[in-house]
């Protein structure tokens, strides 16, 4: 095996070892990065430089035996939407494209602290507004699986790095189901945590409360080690809870026998690719031959949830994006005559279409006559939505279901059709509406040799009953060890 093949846990193994370096392990990545990139293109900026110092930082760290960490010495991608200091932040939008922070978002101070070596910046769709990664201001991230198809969105980058073995784990962040859709177009796995969970402090906002940052790794183990190091309190994030928590590792290997995992009929129904039904309910069948055991149930107000979660999510991005006005920071147009004419020229050339379209329908929906119409409305379905998964949680520990309903689309194929690109993320929004924890493990291929995830949902808070049923079917199925070609 490759060093850049290695997962998290097992680099750690040969570091604790002395078997490979972290400068060693660094360069090997950074290698196989430049080998592949030209395929994918999935980094916005390589930190080479600074990659090699933190490696030999670690090396040092180490040698001594103080202070070692899972992830001292372990290199990782970044999403291009968390602020890294004097790294360029760029949210894949020309607004921004010479951004460097002054400052590390509080997951990168606690990485920093962990003496992981960061690699670079990884592609995204703009503002984290898409689900294809096809709408970054720069160039399209393609599925290491098929590189005529999309990694998913909006953390396409950092999916299709990992699973082509161009980091070892990787950061991104999930809005509506961005975490978890480019995980499964690209058989890895993504976690999206409880909303409150992980510090948005550092994350640059698009919908508040929405956005949860969290792991996209090679497998589940990986997951938790990664979530021990970013999750916890943060007093510099007012949505931040203050609730201990667990080492995630620990529920890793544990018994999945009498847990109880509801299959919602909502998510089973007209317009789900036949092939990826199958195999999510071979998966289901699989954990019931663990010991799980499978309950029917109902999310009646499913079927709600796009237009909810498009009125939410583009009302707070108008609000987060009024900042970007050329005044402050960011890009700003020359040669105009008075400030309003900079206004409109700095954001009509720095923002893109989709980021456009959605900053006008949340502003439309805000405004005055359409707020009680649109907004409001939105909000009470919400409660809806919420309120249906607190009654699924007295009946089961977990819910099953696809993450997308089908396998990776072509690149172009939805791009002149936003509607039905939106309806990519039916399975997904769900979750992020209700502020609920979920993950996205891989469960075989289609015909086509396409990757397909099983999402498993969980009640806040409860990441570590998410991790032990994911590592439990991990363990029993070898669809995760699978490397695309290459």
């Amino acid at each position: 095996m490759e060093a850049y093949e290695l997962t998290g846990a097992q680099a750690r193994e040969k570091l604790r070892r002395k078997e490979i370096s972290s400068r060693e392990l660094t360069k090997a990545i950074l290698n196989r990065l430049k080998s592949v990139e030209p395929q994918i293109e999935a980094y916005l900026t390589i930190s080479e430089d600074l990659a090699m110092k933190q490696a030999e930082e670690a090396d040092i760290r180490l040698t001594s035996g103080m202070d070692i960490t899972p992830l001292t010495g372990i290199p990782i991608a970044i999403k291009d939407i968390i602020c890294t200091r004097d790294i360029l932040t760029t949210c894949a939008s020309q607004i921004l494209k010479d951004f460097l922070p002054p400052y590390d978002a509080t997951v990168i101070e606690r990485l920093r602290h962990a003496g992981a070596v960061f690699i670079g910046k990884t592609n995204m769709d703009e503002f984290a507004m898409g689900s294809s990664t096809e709408n970054s201001a720069f160039k399209i991230t393609r599925n290491p699986w098929d590189k005529e198809r999309i990694p998913g969105g909006s953390s396409g980058g950092s999916a299709a790095a990992i699973a082509a073995d161009a980091a070892i784990v990787a950061l991104g962040s999930d809005t509506g189901g961005s975490i978890r859709a480019p995980a499964s177009y690209c058989s890895v796995v993504g976690l999206k945590p409880t909303y409150g969970r992980v510090s948005r402090y550092g994350l640059i906002a698009y919908g508040s409360s929405l956005d949860q940052i969290g792991p996209i790794t090679k497998d589940v183990m990986d997951c938790a080690l990664l979530m021990n190091t970013i999750a916890g309190y943060d007093p510099r994030d007012s949505t931040s809870v203050n609730s201990p928590v667990p080492d995630y590792s620990c529920a890793c290997g544990r018994d999945v026998k009498g847990l109880r995992i509801g299959v919602p009929g909502e998510y089973f129904l007209e317009g789900i690719d036949p092939e990826v039904e199958n195999l999510i309910r071979a998966a289901i069948a699989q954990m019931e031959s663990l010991g799980a055991i499978p309950v029917e149930l109902s999310l009646p107000h499913t079927e709600y949830a796009i237009p909810c979660y498009y009125i939410c999510a583009m009302a707070e991005a108008s609000s987060n994006l009024a900042r970007y006005d050329g005044a402050h920071y960011g890009d700003r147009a020359r040669g105009t005559d008075n400030i309003i004419d900079m206004y409109s020229r700095t954001r009509a050339g720095g923002f893109g279409t989709e980021v456009k379209r959605r900053i006008m329908l949340g502003t439309y929906v805000l405004s005055a006559g359409y707020y009680d119409a649109y907004y409001l409305k939105a909000l009470k379905v919400r409660s809806l939505i919420k309120r249906d998964f607190e009654k699924a949680w007295e009946k089961v520990d977990l819910i099953a279901t696809p993450v997308a309903p089908t396998p990776a689309f072509r690149i172009g194929e939805k791009t002149t059709d936003p509607i039905t690109m939106y309806l990519s993320d039916i399975y997904t929004i769900s979750l992020n509406l209700a502020g609920m924890c979920g993950i996205s493990i891989p469960c075989g291929f289609t015909s086509a040799g396409l990757p397909v995830g099983l999402q498993l949902i969980a009640d806040i808070f409860k990441e570590d009953t998410l991790l032990t049923a994911a590592y439990a079917y991990e363990q029993s199925t070898e669809h995760h060890k699978r490397k695309p070609p290459l």
